[in-house]
């Protein structure tokens, strides 16, 4: 389904959606997984991302822990794309994601749901808790690269 960044009303519905329903919130204890925990001073957002990486593939993306409306919608959002891409692909996204929240010029095709936080930078307190979990699957995939190496 084409997401518009003219229809405020469906943004905000997604983003409720993802924070009443959470998508892929379940605790890893799984010691394959990358676990990286991320938090803020300024929000209650606390929260751990699981990351799953074979071959440089993302096999699996989960994550639980308690964050604001736009922390849980924008980790629900973050899982469900990255899941099954590359961390290349997966870096792409992101970088896309901050482009946006930076108000640049971004490729919004790559974003899907991710395109309802485009107001985001209205509030700029809120950038953070719209990234706070995409900064935490950066993290991982440095740890992944620390793994490869040794």
């Amino acid at each position: 389904m084409p997401f518009s960044i003219d229809n405020q009303e469906m943004m905000r519905q997604i983003i409720v959606d993802n924070y009443q329903n959470p998508r892929n919130y379940q605790e890893v204890t799984d010691p394959r997984y990358i676990t990286i925990h991320m938090d803020s001073a300024s929000c209650i957002d606390d929260i751990y991302v699981h990351v799953l990486i074979e071959g440089g593939l993302i096999k699996d993306c989960k994550w639980h822990g308690k964050g604001c409306a736009i922390s849980t919608a924008s980790t629900s959002i973050m899982t469900e794309l990255v899941l099954g891409k590359t961390m290349e692909e997966a870096t792409s996204i992101m970088n896309e994601f901050n482009k946006m929240l930076d108000g640049k010029d971004f490729d919004e095709d790559v974003l899907d749901e991710a395109i309802c936080f485009i107001n985001v930078n209205r509030q700029p307190s809120r950038i953070t808790c719209a990234n706070i979990s995409w900064r935490g699957l950066q993290k991982a995939f440095i740890e992944e690269e620390k793994k490869e190496h040794e």
